[in-house]
């Protein structure tokens, strides 16, 4: 039919771009926020590109939801107003009839935001963790750059060295203090320094240097040497931590339904709905006025998404703390959702006015102002 592929294919112009659009304005802001993490020594500088490329997959799926609803916004707010829609409703055309090919047009779409919510979404949260533990796991050494004061994994020691050999097994001009259990602090400098392993484990040996040591009870020490060797904490190899609840696969969170899980589960089945409700709300609130300009429904949009997604994050709280059930919230929020967008789409189908459900005044009144 001529009206359905002209709206998919406008659907489909116009989806793109706003795909293009919000993509780069994600990627930027990701990109400034991954460099602050980078900064910070939360993240590697060295795979900044790839930590980046993770996050963005993860904000797929919001992504292309708002993509989606702006696209449909857009377009039917362009033919309401160049009376494009009036001219397919004399045709025979109805509202309801306008759902068919928006639907046709957005199930790829919603199945590639399920897809990526259910799947990609922890997948990229898993790696994404996993390089950001295995670079706070490095040994003391390995986190001193020449030229900077760096501090331990633990938080205990401070290192600077001046300069390094080309392998990174030798260094020029050392300082390291330390804080002990006890209070107690201790300062050491040197000429230089060296790696050295023995009985499989790793050692820094100090050479032509001093070691300055202030007690607790404030008295202090000074000792020369030529030479102090020290084990080194050669990363905390521990056991990896429980993995947090972003970071699970969808049927992790199904077999172990405990709150956390359930709240994790209902936000990502909550996005899935979210998505396809907003298809609804924008074949059934989408109406422009010739006269009036085009930042009405925009508005309405970013609001609308804006209140959506902060009631599905309010829900995976709610069911999280076990408030609420998950199959609860799941009817409470989207499918309360799915009933007003399908009770105004039916209004507007069949033209019901709200006036006529109005109660009118007593026709005694009416009688009286005619004869006025």
């Amino acid at each position: 039919m001529l009206f359905h592929s002209s709206i998919r294919r406008e659907l489909a112009r116009t989806f793109g771009a706003t795909l293009v659009i919000l993509f780069t304005i994600v990627l930027t802001m990701l990109l400034i926020r991954t460099l602050g993490l980078a900064s910070k020594g939360s993240v590697n500088p060295e795979e900044i590109m790839l930590v980046l490329g993770y996050t963005v997959l993860g904000r797929m799926p919001t992504i292309l939801t708002l993509a989606l609803f702006i696209a449909i916004v857009s377009t039917l707010s362009r033919m309401y107003r160049d009376s494009e829609m009036i001219i397919w409703f004399s045709s025979g055309s109805s509202l309801a009839g306008v759902l068919g090919p928006v639907l046709r047009f957005s199930w790829p779409v919603l199945l590639v935001i399920a897809l990526l919510v259910l799947f990609a979404w922890p997948w990229s949260n898993q790696q994404t963790d996993e390089l950001r533990e295995r670079f706070e796991r490095r040994s003391d050494i390995e986190r001193v750059a020449p030229g900077e004061f760096q501090e331990s994994s633990s938080g205990r020691r401070v290192f600077f060295i001046d300069r390094n050999t080309d392998g990174g097994t030798e260094g020029r001009n050392i300082f390291v203090s330390t804080m002990e259990d006890d209070g107690s602090r201790s300062v050491m400098s040197a000429r230089s320094g060296r790696l050295q392993t023995m009985d499989e484990r790793q050692y820094l040996v100090l050479s032509n240097g001093q070691r300055l040591e202030s007690g607790a009870d404030g008295e202090t020490r000074i000792s020369e040497f030529d030479e102090y060797r020290a084990q080194i904490n050669a990363g905390t190899v521990t056991g990896r931590h429980e993995q947090r609840r972003k970071s699970r696969p969808t049927w992790d969170l199904i077999r172990q339904p405990t709150n956390d899980n359930l709240g994790e589960l209902g936000w990502r089945i909550g996005v899935v709905l979210t998505a396809l409700n907003f298809v609804l709300i924008a074949v059934a609130t989408t109406v422009s006025n010739p006269r009036a300009g085009r930042g009405g429904n925009m508005f309405f949009t970013l609001f609308a998404f804006v209140v959506y997604f902060n009631l599905i994050n309010v829900g995976q709280r709610w069911t999280g703390s076990g408030m609420m059930g998950l199959g609860t919230q799941l009817m409470l929020l989207h499918g309360t959702v799915f009933l007003l967008a399908s009770t105004w789409l039916i209004k507007r189908h069949f033209n019901v006015s709200l006036r006529a459900w109005m109660p009118r005044g007593h026709p005694g009144s009416e009688k009286r102002h005619a004869t006025a």
